[in-house]
């Protein structure tokens, strides 16, 4: 099947491609724009003989006159970052003048393949638990005692986050904020899960069999561990969001948690991250109040571990210090300020302007997000919800951590 616009010819690949679940695509096809404007809208549906799999795809293109894939990246629609249940049809559209401007390939082949299937029974609660020793997991309406570490070290706890919608980034007036926070209007239209507290070393040891951190201690945040330890370094797999979506790499950190428990598990994308950390609140910080100094803040004092307050007495460490030490916000989620910054799914990049539902960031990028600030964080600028760092996917640090999410 092949369709012919302004020199680009587009052969539509029709893949046979089971999983375990016997996930395939079917009803293929790949049609550019008439009038042309680049855009080519790829449509397809899915088919699974397993109830409630979650389906993961990868969209790849190849120019079979020059012998050599062609960079796909600049997608929207269906698909990108975000899993689909069997069904359809549904739609992708791939913006080829961003990837392929040249366009004059006189044949372009497009394949979409099943790169990843889950499959798990619907999960309702409050906060989900999973043990660490054996990957069960159960749900409960209670909040988990602080009086025990158990919560920190053996148990991974996560709470329910309900689908909502907020404003991403900061307002113009906001003390401390910087270029990169253009606030735009964010819609989650999905309920998540996401880690109660910052994954800690005990946690990280259990799955992997070591300890990468430089200060130690089972109920401190992990930390020295890149995007990469994470996720995978595989270009296709773990280094491979949004395009490969939550696919990620069988020997990673997630790989191995994701083998144990045949849950969905991954890091926030930037958006639900935020949008966790502000717990419906619009200041600065999650306690509900805006910075007072860009500096020195003891609202932020308050609410996580910084450079400031690094002798506070809250585990006895000048370094970071025990998850949990500080006040949760109002939906019981700790260390959001500080302690150690978060690796998000995302690439570091310029925020849109517009309006978006579940965004994934930009296509393809040098960095990471890291959110939340850490105890190296020289100002309380630095910590509030908005604010956004960044690091190559293999750089880590004794400041850089992770929460888990587990995908909606």
């Amino acid at each position: 099947m092949s369709k012919l616009l302004n020199n680009l010819w587009l052969t539509v690949l029709l893949p046979i491609c089971l999983m375990a679940a016997e996930a395939q695509v079917v009803n293929l096809s790949a049609v550019p724009r008439n009038p042309w404007n680049g855009k080519v809208d790829i449509t397809y549906s899915l088919e699974c003989a397993t109830a409630n799999a979650k389906i993961q795809l990868a969209f790849q293109a190849y120019d079979n006159d020059r012998g050599e894939a062609v960079q796909i990246l600049s997608l929207s629609g269906d698909g990108i970052g975000d899993t689909l249940p069997a069904g359809g049809p549904y739609k992708t559209i791939w913006d080829s003048d961003a990837d392929f401007p040249q366009g004059h390939s006189t044949d372009i082949a497009i394949s979409v393949t099943v790169s990843d299937v889950t499959v798990s029974a619907p999960i309702t609660g409050t906060y989900l638990v999973i043990n660490l020793s054996d990957g069960t997991h159960r749900t409960t309406e209670s909040a988990p005692s602080l009086s025990s570490d158990t919560c920190r070290t053996t148990e991974l706890w996560l709470k329910r986050i309900s689908a909502g919608e907020f404003d991403m980034g900061s307002p113009t007036t906001e003390l401390g904020r910087l270029a990169d926070e253009t606030q735009h209007h964010v819609t989650l239209s999905k309920d998540y899960y996401i880690g109660i507290f910052e994954l800690t070393q005990k946690q990280y040891q259990l799955i992997t069999g070591s300890n990468p951190s430089q200060y130690t201690g089972d109920t401190r945040p992990v930390e020295n561990v890149s995007y990469d330890d994470i996720r995978g370094n595989t270009a296709t797999l773990g280094a491979g969001w949004p395009v490969f979506g939550h696919a990620v790499d069988s020997t990673s950190f997630l790989g191995k948690l994701r083998t144990l428990t045949s849950l969905a598990l991954d890091l926030p994308t930037e958006a639900q991250w935020e949008f966790a950390c502000r717990a419906g609140k619009t200041t600065a910080l999650n306690t509900g109040n805006n910075l007072s100094d860009v500096a020195t803040d003891s609202y932020l004092a308050a609410a996580g571990r910084y450079s400031q307050n690094t002798s506070d007495g809250k585990g006895s460490y000048s370094q970071h210090t025990k998850v949990g030490s500080y006040t949760a916000n109002t939906w019981g989620l700790y260390d959001m300020h500080g302690n150690v910054a978060e690796w998000c799914l995302d690439f570091y990049g310029e925020y849109s302007t517009d309006a978006l539902t579940n965004p994934t960031g930009i296509p393809l990028g040098g960095y990471h997000v890291l959110r939340g600030g850490h105890w190296r964080s020289t100002d309380a600028q630095y910590c509030r919800s908005a604010s956004r760092n960044y690091l190559f996917p293999a750089g880590n640090d004794n400041y850089t951590g992770f929460r888990v999410c587990l995908m909606p």
